[in-house]
């Protein structure tokens, strides 16, 4: 599968749920809350095409995401880990009090997470 996004309208979700097994380990299953289920393809296309980023966080308050894939060099990986932390840090609510982030590890798919110092990155 050489695509990183499917985007579909509600029609035809029925459809695509025959697909769920391969698509839903991938994280590539589309999705309302993420923005891939809508009747508006085109605006859809163009938001995925802009650099529109979808993370899950957990009940732990872990936020999970991709910040690239293994063709990209190690200066965009860079470049978009510390575009996802400063939106991360922007949508701190006024009412939190104290260190915002605890820690920072990125990991490639199935391999042991690397530490980061947070206090390193800019702009945190």
């Amino acid at each position: 599968m050489d695509f990183e996004v499917v985007i579909a309208t509600p029609n035809v979700m029925a459809k695509i749920a025959k697909l769920g097994k391969v698509l839903g380990p991938r994280n590539l299953m589309p999705n309302p809350k993420s923005g891939t289920v809508s009747p508006e393809v085109g605006r859809a296309v163009e938001e995925v095409k802009k650099g529109k980023i979808a993370f899950k966080v957990d009940k732990f308050g872990i936020v999970h995401t991709s910040v690239g894939r293994v063709s990209f060099t190690p200066e965009q990986i860079a470049d978009n880990a510390s575009t996802l932390l400063n939106v991360i840090s922007k949508m701190k609510p006024a009412s939190s009090k104290g260190v915002y982030f605890r820690g920072i590890s990125m990991a490639s798919t199935m391999s042991p997470g690397i530490n980061v110092d947070y206090k390193t990155v800019a702009g945190l």
